[in-house]
């Protein structure tokens, strides 16, 4: 069995639901990564000792590492570190973060899907997301994206070597237009470029930006299911990143049974293209258009009030 990755952080509530999860599977290995408190956030430290505390009620026979950061990393550093750090003796990882809850037939299904693409180059990593609003994709049990979502989620550590959270050749790609290579058309470039961007400038903390890109950079796909596998309950004041309710916020799980497996690797285009339209560059170009027309109005607003 791979080894678990169990993030978790100032949640205690969350914590309790998917832990009672981790019991359920009782890995042979298990690592616990948690960031230490903000400064200045009241009761944080509270929290993250509570959360903490929920993952000392091991009843099973387990060897338990605990990667707790001594002071704050912030979310980008702190993951990603762990990801290495648990890679540095095994080939193989489960991710899974406190807010998500999985339908019970993931951990196979990573199990699996580990050893058939275990030196398959072209796949870097496994998730148990599917956003695609019930469009059953292909006729097998799961479909090939260039999007490795990260709400529960595997990979090898042949893949994970390609990682680099700086993303030190973002500013060559991006004078180059490679992303054009990966993109389909303009508004897929601007978002993409808006958002690496953002991460290499420090205004987004986030680590799953530049798993893609390195995802991206080696041609690489990701395993998603035909099926919905994990349900993220973290939308909530209490987030880090994910504060903002979403149709996405809680989504339903179904088993996902006996894996019906695909002799071709391809990446599935239409499949794409929707996740992007309803949950990268859709939703981002959308919000700049009402953004340009609410500052269009209070000009106009402003104007009329100074005639």
């Amino acid at each position: 069995m791979s080894p678990i990755l169990y993030i978790i952080f100032n949640r205690p509530d969350h914590t309790q639901r998917s832990f009672e999860q981790i019991r359920a599977l009782a890995p042979s290995v298990l690592y616990v990564a948690a960031d230490a408190p903000r400064q200045g956030h009241e009761g944080e430290a509270e929290r993250t000792l509570q959360a903490r505390a929920i993952t000392e009620d091991i009843d099973w026979p387990c060897k338990v590492h605990r990667l707790y950061a001594d002071e704050n990393m912030g979310c980008g550093r702190r993951i990603s570190s762990a990801i290495t750090e648990v890679l540095k003796d095994h080939e193989t990882l489960i991710t899974l973060e406190d807010d998500c809850i999985v339908e019970p037939t993931f951990f196979p299904y990573c199990e699996t899907l580990l050893d058939r693409y275990r030196h398959d180059q072209r796949i870097m990593a496994i998730s148990g997301d599917n956003f695609q609003n019930g469009n059953s994709r292909t006729n097998h049990s799961y479909y090939f994206s260039r999007y490795p979502h990260c709400w529960g989620w595997a990979t090898w550590r042949r893949a994970w070597q390609h990682f680099d959270l700086k993303m030190t050749r973002w500013p060559e790609i991006r004078e180059s237009n490679q992303l054009s290579h990966f993109c389909e058309g303009e508004q897929q470039i601007a978002y993409w470029q808006h958002m690496f961007d953002a991460v290499q400038d420090g205004s987004v903390d986030s680590w799953a930006f530049p798993w893609t890109l390195a995802c991206w950079l080696q041609n690489g796909l990701t395993v998603l299911p035909n099926q919905n596998l994990v349900s993220n309950i973290g939308f909530d004041r209490d987030a880090t990143h994910t504060s903002v309710n979403t149709a996405y916020a809680h989504l339903p799980t179904s088993p996902l049974g006996e894996l019906n497996h695909s002799d071709e690797v391809f990446r599935h285009a239409e499949a794409d293209r929707y996740t992007d339209e309803i949950l990268y560059s859709g939703p981002w170009q959308r919000s700049r258009t009402k953004r340009r027309r609410l500052f269009s109005r209070k000009t106009l607003f402003g104007k009329r009030t100074a005639a």
